[in-house]
């Protein structure tokens, strides 16, 4: 058994897994918002398009008895009237066809972003499999939406009931009212239910919403050893990159000791330090400098320097200043002009005196 399999799932997903998951259509979302906000975008759109449905469906209906009582009606006078009775209705259920839709879109869109996975949709053979099949229809998630709509249809029938029979003192009046008045009242009271259902709908959306986003979360945690082999795909393997460094560090430290002995002069602390300095006043408009290091470094810089006769000048601060100040290449500041122009003269002043006794 691989070590990754003993270790507790503690650790965060990272952004890499997030994204494949994100790929693969796993995401954190309620299946009950979407279905709350449709049942409330429709009961909406009745509401505020009833009486333009009203008229719609009583106009069908009149034309439907008038077409019934006409004699002898041929084929083609009947497929007219198909095609006028298709088309009324669709008009008839625009609206709430049009709201349902839209509200479906948003509610999905507004939980996860815009996301097209054709992953999950994907023919594949292994979704053939019987016993994998069985496995999934008695899993834990399967049970769960079991509970859940078993729940929902036990909740609907309590308030059903508890909502007909806080009617019930009135049944009997409707014996003496006429028959317009009594479908007024049964829609009242579907009325009432449905929007005491839907409020009871939104609590269960909320719940399960903060239910998803947990579960999904507990589902993406990783091992620490996930976490490690993550990083090393994404970011490679940290011994390997040390090795890289190391070799860049090789080569520039060879590309800058290579430099060493175009030098005018190496000024050190005088034990722990070294910087290899050079001007020329046709092409630079300030010394540069060419080599700096400390320790090891240090020692290999002046080694050099003796070895190709190049002034090795004592200065602790001057040397100190230029390892923390100034980058290999880079030209002296200013504030170190003073400083650098008396350790120069004092070092031309030298080679003249070598050239004066030579």
């Amino acid at each position: 058994m691989a070590e990754g399999d003993l270790q507790e799932k503690t650790e965060k997903a990272t952004p890499r897994k997030r994204s494949e998951a994100r790929k693969k259509g796993q995401v954190g979302k309620s299946r009950e918002i979407p279905s709350v906000a449709v049942l409330l975008a429709g009961l909406s759109t009745l509401y505020v398009f009833g009486a333009y449905m009203y008229s719609h469906i009583r106009s069908l209906m009149q034309d439907t008895f008038s077409m019934i009582a006409t004699p002898n009606l041929n084929l083609s006078e009947f497929l007219a009237f198909g095609s006028i009775v298709i088309e009324r209705f669709i008009f008839m259920v625009l609206p709430v066809m049009i709201a349902v839709f839209v509200t479906a879109l948003l509610s999905n869109v507004l939980q996860v972003g815009l996301l097209l996975s054709w992953e999950a949709v994907t023919p594949k053979l292994s979704k053939l499999d019987p016993i994998k099949g069985m496995q999934k229809l008695f899993s834990k998630q399967t049970l769960m939406e079991l509970f859940k709509s078993l729940a929902k249809l036990a909740l609907v029938g309590v308030i059903a009931y508890l909502t007909v029979k806080g009617e019930m003192d009135r049944l009997p009046s409707l014996a003496d009212t006429e028959v317009q008045a009594i479908l007024l009242y049964i829609l009242k009271i579907a009325f009432k239910i449905f929007i005491r259902v839907s409020m009871a709908m939104i609590l269960l959306a909320i719940l399960d919403y903060a239910f998803q986003k947990w579960q999904y979360e507990q589902q993406l945690k990783m091992t620490k050893q996930e976490v490690k082999e993550e990083f090393k795909r994404t970011e490679g393997d940290p011994l390997i990159k040390s090795r890289i460094k190391k070799i860049q560090f090789e080569m520039a430290k060879r590309r800058m000791m290579e430099e060493v002995p175009k030098a005018d002069v190496v000024v050190t602390n005088p034990v722990h330090l070294a910087i290899a300095l050079q001007y020329d006043s046709a092409g630079m408009s300030a010394p540069t400098v060419l080599a700096k290091g400390a320790g090891e470094v240090a020692e290999r810089i002046k080694t050099l320097a003796g070895e190709h006769h190049i002034p090795i000048v004592e200065n602790r601060e001057l040397a100190q200043n230029l390892y923390r100040m100034v980058e290999i290449g880079n030209e002296v500041p200013s504030t170190l002009y003073q400083a650098v122009a008396e350790v120069l003269a004092y070092v031309y002043k030298l080679k003249n005196k070598v050239v004066s006794e030579q």
